[in-house]
């Protein structure tokens, strides 16, 4: 039973100290007017008045104040029963309604205090994620330049390409992928493998990349930076997971065409530089690998674009 009790006075606080301070400031002043109208309505001989003192309402108005502020000037005294009992029950009032509005104070104080402290740490963390976020900068923004790059060579034709500043073009077609094969003549590349090959092994270093910073880095601070991580990490998987990275030439070709490594590259090399039309699997079913690295470059290249800038955005603020 005690506890009982014990539990509803403390939801009774509980919820007292939620109100807001400016409702009991407003209660305080809004009852004044009320009590006055209470003295001003009670019989005559209740009150003590000194001569030539007032009783219309301005002057009952003026004795709740001064009895709700407990100041008791004590120029108009309560006589009888009534207006002892009146004037008792406006003190309690008034009391009551400045403890709670202290007590309100003090909760708010305390609401502003814990917000505060929740701010800071934020801030602290959001600081730490940063400087951990720009030790990773350089090599991811170096790794996904690499990335852009043989981009650009497997989706540039060789009669095109410039090692001096590639610039890869998000709009090229399914057909300016016809030298693939070729090496990728970009002046950091100093092997002769293909530009597929090599592309293969960026985007595979890229995806480790991002994903490890994921792990290591709270995203969820920069939201943009960690959908578009996530998006190219499961680009990845997908496209890894369909066997195009371990396919070689020959088996783009149909089943049972017996032809060398190198036939068979100008083979499906002049199947894309001819190709017209949408890019559609069933036309060509025998390029669905090539199709699939074509819709993968589309994706992966563009979230790799927005993550260069916005990095290199927050490694210049």
């Amino acid at each position: 039973m005690i506890e009982k009790v014990s539990n509803k006075i403390r939801h009774f606080f509980h919820v007292v100290s939620n109100i807001r301070p400016i409702f009991w400031i407003g209660l305080y002043i809004a009852i004044t007017p009320v009590f006055a109208l209470i003295y001003w309505a009670l019989p005559d001989g209740q009150f003590r008045i000194p001569d030539n003192a007032g009783t219309d309402f301005g002057s009952w108005l003026y004795y709740s104040i001064v009895t709700i502020t407990t100041l008791g000037f004590g120029d108009y005294t309560p006589a009888h029963g009534w207006a002892q009992a009146v004037t008792a029950i406006e003190v309690v009032c008034g009391l009551s309604i400045f403890g709670f509005f202290l007590n309100a104070v003090g909760s708010m104080k305390s609401e502003i205090d814990v917000e505060s402290e929740v701010v800071k740490q934020k801030q602290a963390h959001f600081e730490m994620e940063k400087r951990k976020l720009l030790l990773t900068i350089p090599s991811i923004i170096h790794n996904l330049n690499i990335f852009l790059s043989y981009c650009y060579a497997l989706t540039t034709p060789v009669d095109r390409r410039s090692d001096d500043q590639p610039q890869y073009n998000p709009e090229f077609q399914f057909n300016d992928m016809a030298d693939l094969f070729k090496p990728s003549g970009l002046s950091f590349d100093n092997t002769r493998l293909p530009a597929v090959a090599r592309f293969v092994k960026s985007a595979a270093q890229t995806s480790l990349n991002l994903d490890s910073l994921q792990t290591k880095v709270d995203l969820t601070l920069w939201p943009d930076i960690l959908e578009n991580c996530f998006a190219f990490v499961a680009n990845y998987q997908m496209f890894s997971a369909t066997d195009v990275l371990s396919q070689k030439a020959d088996a783009l070709l149909a089943e049972g065409e017996e032809i060398s490594a190198d036939k068979a590259e100008a083979k499906v090399a002049s199947q894309i530089a001819n190709w017209t039309g949408p890019v559609d699997v069933k036309k060509e079913q025998n390029l669905q690998p090539v199709i699939e690295l074509y819709f993968f470059i589309k994706d992966n290249a563009s979230l790799a674009r927005k993550l260069e800038t916005a990095l290199t955005k927050i490694a210049n603020s």
